[in-house]
């Protein structure tokens, strides 16, 4: 996963459409693919496919990708952070709405999705402009993934964090990374240094994979 401010996402839609290599790769993301409904983006690999559980029949293309997460502002008042939050939740149960229909079990909530994935590509898009622009009116001191769940017990990721990078080499390759990612981690996960036990290790469950002849 690779997140950044909501301004420099926008940056990056602006420079796949222009700079990547079309002919290797393409980016979605709810502003550029129809019947897309997450609120996150995808840079995914071309003559490739990955189909996550249930999603096989989603009205776009689905190869191997990397989730590019924009960061939107939490506001600091409690209220209105409770609020949000709500908001944010519902929007993120919309756009899960068609998939959540088909695996929700309790009838009476599966009927709820039903309704949730009637509404239609350009409503939800809306909807979720909307959450977008409240979110971002100031510059606020947390940060989240609009439609992503925070971990438990975790407010938010400091803004400040999203301001100030470096660089680190990996497998012999630099990558640019938040100064203060030790801190990122130990929000995100804890003691990041030691693996959950197994029976707390989560894999995302998929339906099929293919990889590139190219690679």
């Amino acid at each position: 996963d690779i997140s950044m401010l909501r301004k420099e996402y926008v940056k990056f839609q602006k420079a796949c459409a222009v700079d990547l290599d079309h002919s290797r790769f393409y980016f979605q993301d709810i502003e550029n693919t129809h019947g897309y409904r997450w609120g996150y983006g995808k840079l995914r690999r071309k003559n490739s496919i990955f189909l996550r559980e249930h999603q096989g029949d989603m009205p776009y293309e689905q190869g191997i990708f990397l989730d590019i997460f924009p960061r939107d502002g939490i506001p600091d008042n409690l209220i209105q952070r409770k609020i949000h939050d709500a908001v944010c939740f519902c929007v993120r149960k919309m756009m899960w709405s068609p998939i959540g229909y088909k695996v929700e079990e309790n009838i009476f909530i599966k009927g709820i999705y039903w309704l949730l994935s009637r509404i239609s590509h350009k409503h939800l898009r809306m909807v979720y402009k909307g959450l977008i622009h409240f979110s971002n009116r100031t510059e606020t001191r947390l940060l989240r993934a609009l439609t992503f769940p925070l971990p438990y017990g975790v407010k938010g990721y400091d803004r400040k964090w999203y301001n100030e990078y470096t660089r680190i080499k990996l497998a012999g390759h630099d990558f640019m990374v938040e100064a203060s990612y030790v801190d990122w981690l130990s929000r995100e996960f804890g003691d990041y240094t030691k693996l959950p036990p197994p029976e707390k290790r989560k894999a995302h469950p998929v339906s099929k994979i293919e990889f590139p002849k190219d690679m």
